[in-house]
């Protein structure tokens, strides 16, 4: 008998397999254009009794599109296309704290019965070039229901590596997690001292608590490219969506892993995300039989001469 597994990487691969295709994109509404407001870099979707909830990064200022001088806000919808911002949930951290100066790109655990706020952090004074170029960590908060207080850890729970040489030496990002085996699985992006944004990598955390230590895995990294990832249980394996960022080969495509670690492209998908979040309905129940995703949010298109906003898009597993 073939083992799952390898039905699972057998189908993906396939020319008849289940290529990524994302085929509408649709407004956000109460989350798009406006003028005066940035909203980027939404989380991962949840669902908490009739209400869908998102957190993203936010700020006024026109004149930094990046993020990082931003705070992070979140949004509530009955039915993913209408949303109702609801305001700031976590606040720049104090003096002489690792988050002083913003805190951005978030996202959401669920687990041990509370909420588990993943995010960026910067410290006081910030410096976005040279060899003086600030490390980001990654900081968490906690609570016991998706609308806060949410109360901060004392430190990050996510740093830099000390090698100079490793992929993570001075950005680490964008966090994605799962519960896998019983462990709580961080995935995140890392950027290497002088490499350009475009040459970030993908690496792994895992710890037997939401809270940490989070350890990095020896074989990272586990995908060499992609500036904006996302994961979600499939089968008994992890799959990947690398969003448009990322070198040839690997940006804009599907990757799966049958252990969560090996990774290998399945598809190709044209169409790709721009650093988006998705409804994971099976991100946090172990239960070994995730099914694709179906929807998400993500940065509309930059074409756009405006601050970025959100956009709804969907996809289609349809066979070719």
């Amino acid at each position: 008998m073939i083992h799952i597994k390898t039905i699972l990487i057998l189908l993906l691969c396939s020319a008849g397999g289940v290529p990524a295709q994302t085929h509408t994109t649709s407004p956000a509404k109460g989350l798009g254009i406006e003028d005066g407001a940035m909203r980027r870099d939404p989380s991962d979707i949840i669902k908490v009794k009739d209400q869908y909830y998102v957190w993203y990064t936010r700020h006024t200022n026109p004149e930094d599109p990046s993020g990082y001088d931003a705070t992070v806000w979140y949004a509530t919808s009955t039915n993913g296309h209408a949303w109702t911002e609801q305001g700031e949930a976590l606040p720049r951290g104090g003096e002489e704290r690792f988050d002083e100066h913003s805190v951005f790109t978030p996202n959401i655990l669920v687990g041990e019965d509370k909420y588990w706020l993943f995010y960026t952090a910067v410290a006081e004074p910030f410096i976005n070039r040279g060899e003086m170029t600030s490390k980001t960590v990654i900081g968490l908060a906690m609570s016991d229901s998706p609308d806060g207080p949410w109360q901060k850890l004392d430190n990050p729970v996510l740093k830099p590596s000390d090698d100079h040489e490793a992929f993570d030496s001075l950005r680490i990002d964008d966090t994605c997690l799962i519960v896998r085996d019983g462990k709580y699985w961080m995935y995140y992006k890392g950027r290497q001292w002088n490499n350009s944004p475009g040459k970030t990598k993908m690496g792994v955390a895992i710890s037997d608590k939401p809270e940490g230590p989070y350890i990095k895995h020896e074989a990272n990294p586990i995908i060499h490219g992609g500036h904006a990832v996302v994961v979600w249980p499939y089968g008994e394996g992890v799959a990947a969506l690398i969003g448009k960022a990322g070198p040839p080969g690997i940006k804009n495509s599907l990757q799966y892993a049958p252990d969560g670690i090996t990774f290998e492209k399945t598809k190709d998908d044209p169409n790709g995300m721009r650093a988006g979040g998705t409804y994971r309905p099976e991100a946090f129940t172990d239960s070994g039989k995730g099914q694709m995703v179906e929807w998400g949010l993500h940065i509309a298109s930059k074409e756009i001469r405006r601050l970025p906003f959100l956009e709804r898009f969907s996809f289609s597993w349809e066979n070719e």
